[in-house]
């Protein structure tokens, strides 16, 4: 996976669309990340990022559409990505150095 992105894999998986992605990685200061999602299914999932000065929300729409977003290191970063009422499908995910 690291070869992908062409930056160091820090963390990723994948979790049913109902279940969600909650992750809270300890990202390094003045370093900045590329996060990945994706959703195979239907309906829709939200991505949040918190704090807010580390990275911007996203809709992730389950059809197979890949949402990247920079993630900028500020200590312990909240990631939650929570699929919408009656989605169903799996959301991958992935987080690497730029």
């Amino acid at each position: 996976m690291a070869g992908a992105s062409g930056g160091v894999f820090l963390e990723g998986g994948s979790e049913r669309a109902a279940d969600g992605i909650h992750t809270r990685p300890e990202l390094r200061a003045g370093t900045t990340y590329r996060l990945v999602v994706t959703c195979f299914g239907h309906g829709s999932a939200h991505l949040t990022i918190a704090p807010t000065t580390s990275g911007a929300d996203a809709p992730v729409p389950c059809d197979r559409s890949v949402v990247r977003r920079r993630v900028k290191g500020d200590g312990e970063v909240r990631i939650d990505v929570a699929g919408t009422k009656g989605s169903e499908g799996v959301l991958a995910w992935r987080i690497t150095t730029l």
